[in-house]
């Protein structure tokens, strides 16, 4: 934990007086804590610009009101420069086996058709888009420029890249969340709530699918009934092979993430073994989707 985030946090000026943060387990891109005031319990995100990998505190303020009035996120109560502090959600942090029982995704599935479509009748303001292959493409360049210990690897990394990005084809623009980890969605018994904002943005519907179905090692099966639902049409080989393009780039995002990450970030966190780790679940991806069938 951050000495000078739990400082920070304490001096917020919403507090009707003196507070003692607590730190709050999670979080590889901001420091997080847990303050009780007058009687009621917030959740404090201490973390400013990262422009290296996109989060800009405007843009994840304005998706987390925009997704609290649309009902799937905690209401923000405090805004300043490098703090956002919202209310307390009592319940349950979902593991990627909650994600995976078929109830769960049934529950999950609404979530992330209201995102993105009930969140964009609600935003207002300036606006970004996460494009994943503009991403993958800065985030290249990025590491390239830092001296990044896999400069070897950048170049095949870029390939891929492209050679992804043409396997989409057209799209239909949404409002994505883009970082459908099972950490961001909580329990609270009745109902779910779908947190972290910072990568928010316009985005096609097929990169959250993607998203949550490798962050969360669906099953084919699942992944056929996910596509399904969420277009409510028969699934074919096409949208297979481009929903499969799309979970690649969504693991080599992630991979080039935490290569940067490993460069810029100054949080206590094991970026090379996130790094390793990331980039087998992607090469699996990569084969698999070199596999697919191309026919629509």
């Amino acid at each position: 934990m951050s000495k000078d985030a739990c400082e920070r946090a304490a001096r917020l000026t919403c507090w009707s007086g003196p507070v003692e943060p607590e730190p709050l387990a999670g979080g590889i891109t901001n420091t997080n804590f847990v303050v009780r005031d007058r009687g009621e319990t917030f959740v404090v995100r201490i973390g400013d610009d990262i422009p290296v990998h996109g989060v800009m505190r405007f843009n994840e303020v304005a998706a987390a009101r925009a997704a609290h009035a649309a009902g799937l996120s905690p209401e923000i109560v405090h805004h300043e420069p490098g703090a956002i502090v919202m209310r307390f959600v009592e319940g349950r942090t979902l593991s990627e086996d909650d994600v995976r029982a078929p109830a769960m995704l049934e529950r999950i599935l609404p979530l992330v058709r209201a995102c993105h479509y009930e969140i964009p009748k609600r935003l207002r303001g300036p606006a970004l888009m996460f494009w994943v292959f503009h991403v993958n493409r800065d985030y290249v360049a990025t590491a390239r420029e830092g001296g990044s210990r896999m400069a070897g690897a950048l170049p095949r990394y870029l390939a891929i890249n492209e050679e992804l990005e043409r396997a989409l084809g057209e799209i239909t623009v949404v409002f994505g969340h883009n970082d459908l980890l099972a950490a961001n969605f909580i329990d609270d018994g009745d109902r779910l709530w779908l947190l972290d904002w910072d990568y928010a943005g316009y985005n096609t519907g097929l990169f959250d699918l993607a998203n949550l179905a490798s962050n969360n090692r669906l099953s084919a099966e699942q992944e056929d009934w996910l596509l399904e639902a969420y277009f409510r049409r028969p699934v074919t080989d096409g949208l297979r092979r481009r929903l499969s393009a799309m979970k690649c780039a969504s693991l080599l995002r992630e991979t080039l993430w935490s290569i940067v990450s490993e460069i810029h970030s100054s949080l206590d966190f094991d970026y090379a073994s996130y790094t390793e780790e990331n980039r087998s679940r992607f090469e699996a991806a990569y084969e698999a989707f070199q596999n697919s069938p191309e026919k629509s």
